[in-house]
């Protein structure tokens, strides 16, 4: 008898709420949702997971998200689970366990095996799985790729040389490298206080205190580069440089490198001990005296582009005679000089040096030959 009086209860309860229900509808307002079904708890999968290897050992980051696929935040630290696929295999061998906080940065790194660390470069793919309690999840992570097989073999031989255009570096190239083979050059300024020095309108700008240059393949068959010219120096300043193959291996229409170990550093001052450019295009055009005017030659001369330029010294001689410098004590900052100590129906050879801001003078010019018109 109470079962049956207790189902005629529910049942008018049910009812009066159904006329209720009707009547918010007839007045316009919204009905309240079926009762939503207890969540799952998923956390949702990691979208920014990154890998690198550095020697034989492979490093993973990734971000945990703070919710779960409902839109709930999570309660506790998320079991992650991480594995990694060969090439184009299907299943994902275990790699590690652990767990981590919501919203926190996640990290986990291994060493390659024997199988891994040895042989030609492949891709390897990591994933890392985030999993409730009931140990379910939402998904894979992202693909993280880095190259399995053996790391290139060190730089050999690394020297440096300075010169006016640059600092070249040399080293000694592998015997047999892949053609997608490449030496990366890490560069370091060791002066940085002596590069912020300079100051005013026209001071460069502050050096980046680490820089890179990567240096593809030679192009002949199984061998690689030997040799690069870094251009972007500035002379008074002291680097340091080290140099490390690269192999790369297209993965999926992406390039994926794996670098080898670095070599021994070496130390370079870049002192400036060289002379500006030899001008060039020197001419002399005689100016006849007429009318009593005083004769004289123009001498002009091509610019010198170089930026630690000061200007210019002009020479002239007569004959088999010796050169004697013409121009001012100053050194002439145009590319010409006026000659008005000349006499009519004599010739005259001339030639020009540049000087910079060292004090470095360069050769004398090409010369230029003219005569002196009568009147």
């Amino acid at each position: 008898m109470n079962r049956v009086q207790g189902v005629v209860r529910f049942t008018a309860v049910a009812t009066a709420g159904a006329g209720l229900a009707f009547g918010l509808v007839l007045s316009g307002c919204g009905m309240p949702g079926a009762p939503l079904p207890p969540s799952l708890n998923l956390p949702d999968p990691v979208t920014n997971l990154v890998a690198t290897r550095t020697g034989n050992q492979v490093s993973l980051a990734w971000t945990m998200p703070r919710k779960n696929t409902d839109k709930l935040l999570l309660e506790g630290n998320v079991q992650v689970h991480v594995c990694r696929r060969e090439g184009a295999a299907r299943s994902c061998t275990p790699a590690g366990d652990l767990e981590v906080a919501p919203g926190a940065e996640g990290a986990f790194s291994e060493a390659l095996n024997s199988a891994l660390a040895t042989g030609t470069p492949r891709a390897v793919t990591y994933f890392v799985e985030l999993r409730n309690r009931k140990d379910r999840s939402a998904g894979l992570s992202n693909a993280a790729v880095v190259l399995a097989g053996a790391a290139p073999e060190p730089v050999a031989g690394l020297d440096a040389e300075v010169r006016k255009e640059g600092v070249v570096l040399r080293w000694n190239a592998a015997a047999q490298e892949s053609a997608a083979s490449a030496i990366q050059l890490e560069r370091k300024l060791l002066t940085p206080l002596a590069a912020k020095s300079a100051q005013g309108p026209l001071a460069l700008p502050a050096e980046p205190v680490e820089r890179k240059l990567l240096v593809e393949a030679s192009g002949e068959a199984g061998r690689g580069p030997d040799r690069a010219m870094d251009k972007d120096i500035r002379f008074g300043q002291t680097y340091e440089y080290r140099a490390q193959r690269v192999a790369r291996v297209n993965v999926d229409g992406q390039t994926v490198e794996l670098d080898g170990p670095l070599s021994a550093p070496v130390r370079v001052e870049v002192a400036d001990v060289f002379p500006p450019a030899v001008p060039a295009g020197l001419a002399a055009v005689a100016i006849a005296g007429e009318n009593g005017a005083v004769p004289a030659i123009d001498v002009s001369w091509q610019p010198d582009t170089e930026v630690d330029l000061v200007g210019y010294v002009v020479y002239r001689r007569e004959g088999g005679g010796d050169w004697q410098r013409i121009s001012p004590a100053q050194p002439l900052v145009g590319p010409s000089f006026h000659d008005a100590h000349v006499q009519a129906g004599h010739t005259y050879i001339y030639a020009v040096s540049a000087i910079d801001q060292g004090g470095h003078v360069s050769g004398r010019s090409a010369e230029a030959e003219e005569t002196v018109p009568n009147p």
